[in-house]
């Protein structure tokens, strides 16, 4: 019997030590090599489209100006794709969709817009309408596209329907729009500076209308996560006696609902859904050689952080996006004595 109850207990103490630290030990971010550009190096956007490709966006500073950079991931390896239509002139390209089959990607030089398109035929551009003074963002989804910016004459919102470019109208009272996102042709929001306040606009495929969105009082957007299910996630700052707080508000399919993480005052606009249903952002790192990344899920966030990096001063992701059942990021990293070059880190599971 004492034999019996000794190879019970043996067992059951190979299984806790070989089984729980694996279940409990979550999966760690590790480094990914990226292609030289020439430093200070800026991040524009990161998109994936499931575990074996994705496309980062930026441009780099050389003697003679900005030039665009863009960087392609395989699902092993990142490469530098310079066979998109101004690839060698001066500029720089802004935020990367996945619309169809095909890649599009503003991209901006010698002041003028276009939206980059590749398919399996290759690269072609599609000029804007118009120049405008700046070019604030871009999205687009199957059947529709937007461009939102300013020239002399003031906002201006690009709407492009498959076939030409119209301007479409905004609400009395809007100055500025800080950013545009869409699920489909008939459903775009987009976050607007008005006489009032911040408010969070939507386009229902005929206008676009205040979404009476409860924003919290003296508060700001950074971005707007649409998901296919219906729900919506807003990310911004709250501002109480002069300092910023980052707040989360979610549209469950019924009501709002605020959050306000213990995020400091992050800037929410590389907040991505993870594989594993909670919401991921890089947040300020409290160790210069690491970079730092926050899951909230629900009323709890946790932290962790990317592998150590020799002499590096300051690790900064930039952009995450969810890459199958992993989750990619892409920023910068300053070594000591250097200047911002580019950086990637993979989590796996």
């Amino acid at each position: 019997m004492n034999r019996l109850r000794a190879v019970v207990v043996c067992l059951v103490v190979a299984w806790v030590t070989v089984v729980l630290p694996a279940a409990a030990v979550p999966p760690g971010w590790t480094a990914l090599p990226v292609p030289a550009a020439a430093p200070p190096v800026t991040v524009s956007d990161l998109a994936a489209r499931g575990p074996a490709e994705a496309w980062a966006t930026g441009y780099e500073n050389t003697s003679d100006g900005l030039r665009p950079l863009l960087y392609r991931w395989d699902g092993t390896v990142w490469s530098r794709d310079t066979g998109f239509p101004g690839a060698g002139e001066l500029g720089r390209l802004g935020r990367v969709q996945f619309v169809g089959d095909e890649v599009w990607i503003l991209h901006v030089h010698d002041g003028a817009g276009e939206i980059l398109r590749r398919s399996a035929a290759g690269w072609s551009a599609v000029p804007l309408p118009q120049t405008l003074w700046t070019y604030q963002d871009f999205t687009a989804v199957p059947g529709a596209a937007w461009v939102v910016g300013e020239d002399e004459t003031g906002l201006k919102v690009l709407h492009h329907d498959g076939s030409r470019w119209t301007a479409q109208a905004t609400p009395d009272g809007v100055l500025y729009l800080m950013g545009i996102t869409a699920r489909t042709a008939t459903d775009a929001w987009a976050w607007a500076d008005t006489t009032t306040g911040a408010t969070v606009l939507r386009w229902d495929g005929t206008r676009w209308r205040d979404a009476r969105v409860p924003l919290p009082p003296d508060s700001n957007v950074h971005t707007i996560l649409l998901e296919p299910s219906g729900r919506v996630t807003i990310g911004g700052s709250q501002y109480t006696d002069g300092v910023a707080g980052t707040y989360l508000l979610t549209w469950n399919g019924h009501a709002w609902r605020t959050t306000r993480p213990p995020l400091g005052d992050t800037y929410t606009e590389g907040m991505v859904r993870g594989p594993d249903g909670a919401l991921w952002l890089p947040v300020r790192s409290d160790r210069a050689f690491q970079s730092r990344y926050a899951r909230v899920d629900g009323r709890r966030t946790t932290f962790s952080y990317g592998p150590e990096r020799t002499d590096a001063i300051d690790v900064r992701p930039v952009a995450l996006a969810r890459a199958g059942s992993s989750l990619l990021s892409f920023g910068t990293v300053e070594i000591y004595g250097s200047q911002p070059h580019l950086m990637s880190e993979r989590r796996e599971g």
